[in-house]
């Protein structure tokens, strides 16, 4: 298997692989590009995205800045939107629904690194290269969710349909479909039912 293999498997890989280093150069500078534009400018922006998260489906609207470890591992369904500072490190495959919004300094992180120092430290292979140990777990959400600012969405973690997360959560298990989440650890506070209609929150 290829580094890049490993790494979609959910495998220790290499990080200083060449090809993995490309990838993540070419998505680092598209983001770039992208957070220097403004929202104006739809044009160019639209040709960024292109390239920078080639998986995206119509609609999508990411307010920017943005920052993609990969971006090509990366699915984003019609529709969502993402607020200020989305940052999404998709070393295992991203999958993100249709209609899913999210808040101000979302942060959606598959790699994992190991718990004991002696594996997680740096280390110089053969040729001289400093590198690490890594592994990476997928993450999903699925379709209609709300994902509200500052949530942190870590590795192996598949969040159902229809969810909100509340602001400041920590995602570290999966949330069941059509549920209210929130806390660190983010946890299911209840399900979202036809009570929760905008006509019964207002108020007169």
């Amino acid at each position: 298997m290829t580094e890049k293999e490993k790494m979609l498997a959910g495998k220790i890989y290499d990080p200083s692989d060449k090809e993995l280093l490309g990838l993540r150069a070419a998505a680092h500078k598209l983001s770039a590009e992208y957070n220097a534009t403004f929202e104006t400018q739809e044009e160019e922006r639209a040709a960024i995205m292109k390239k920078l998260v080639p998986n995206a489906a119509k609609g999508v609207y990411l307010q920017g800045p943005v920052q993609f470890d990969y971006g090509c591992f990366t699915e984003i369904g019609e529709n969502s939107y993402a607020n200020f500072n989305l940052t999404v490190l998709d070393c295992a495959p991203v999958k993100i629904g249709s209609n899913v919004f999210m808040g101000p300094n979302v942060s959606i992180l598959t790699p994992v690194h190991p718990l004991r120092p002696q594996d997680r430290n740096m280390y110089m292979k053969a040729d001289g290269t400093m590198t690490d140990r890594e592994y990476a777990k997928p993450i999903t959400i699925g379709n209609n969710c709300w994902i509200a600012g500052n949530v942190t969405i870590c590795g192996g973690v598949t969040i159902g349909e229809g969810c909100v997360i509340g602001a400041g959560s920590v995602v570290t298990r999966d949330i069941p479909p059509g549920a209210l989440a929130a806390g660190v650890p983010c946890r299911r506070i209840r399900d979202i039912t036809e009570n929760d209609t905008i006509d019964e929150l207002i108020c007169d």
